[in-house]
């Protein structure tokens, strides 16, 4: 594995908050979030592959600022209605082991490419990034080949695996934890090893003094995770107007 499955830290973290400015609407039977740049016809995207809690405040401003950042931003559910609630979360009744096999990628890969085909067939994209947060970032990695996702972003990934990642074709950047017991210290470096096989070009940045779930569930009130996230969020942004 380049990464670990999701475990207890998937399910903790902190909401944001903020009213989001996008829309959501039904497309193919998927709920989806859309986030519009000024520019609301640009060839130009970034579908959002979101961690357990799917589509969901944090989620959503993130996708804004995407958005502000003139990237048409799309967040599928790929959960299909069935994803951990925040109030699960703060009680302690999420369950991940009975939740996981629900949500594997014969579930999950059919979403991902009918919003795909959705960007490109129905809104005329011509090139399309992808960002994963935690469970998401799998998905940015299987599907990152020609045809499909261009360029890629996924911050602290979860259930990776060594063939998913030596498989990539595009330009894929990392931010990480220091504290991570699904993105560990050794699968990272490991991870560096398969990237260098992979002849893609590839980023790391390493952020200290946080844990998994930093860069989409910090806590803003304090500084550490604040800068964290907001630089985890400038690294997708600079990948994207490198590469895609």
């Amino acid at each position: 594995m380049a990464s670990n499955p999701p475990a207890a830290c998937c399910a903790s973290g902190f909401k944001h908050e903020g009213a989001p400015t996008g829309e959501l609407k039904n497309i193919d039977g998927v709920n989806t979030y859309i986030a519009y740049p000024k520019d609301k016809n640009p060839e130009k995207a970034v579908i959002f592959v979101a961690d357990i809690f799917g589509i969901y405040v944090n989620a959503q401003l993130l996708a804004d600022e995407f958005a502000n950042n003139g990237y048409l931003t799309i967040i599928p559910d790929i959960f299909q209605g069935d994803q951990i609630s925040l109030s699960d979360m703060q009680s302690g009744k999420a369950d991940l082991p009975s939740w996981l096999p629900n949500h594997q990628p014969a579930n999950v890969e059919p979403v991902i490419e009918s919003t795909i085909k959705y960007a490109r067939e129905t809104l005329g994209v011509k090139k399309i990034g992808a960002v994963g947060y935690c469970f998401g970032g799998k998905y940015v990695c299987r599907n990152l080949k020609p045809g499909q996702i261009d360029v890629g972003y996924t911050a602290h990934p979860s259930f990776v695996t060594h063939e998913e990642l030596g498989a990539i074709k595009g330009p894929l950047s990392i931010a990480a934890a220091e504290t991570d017991s699904i993105f560990t210290t050794q699968l990272r470096h490991e991870s560096e090893e398969t990237l260098i096989k992979a002849a893609q070009p590839w980023q790391i940045n390493l952020f200290s003094g946080v844990t998994h779930g930093f860069a989409v569930r910090a806590d803003l009130t304090d500084p550490k995770q604040k800068w964290a996230k907001e630089q985890a969020f400038c690294q997708a942004v600079a990948w994207f107007n490198q590469y895609l």
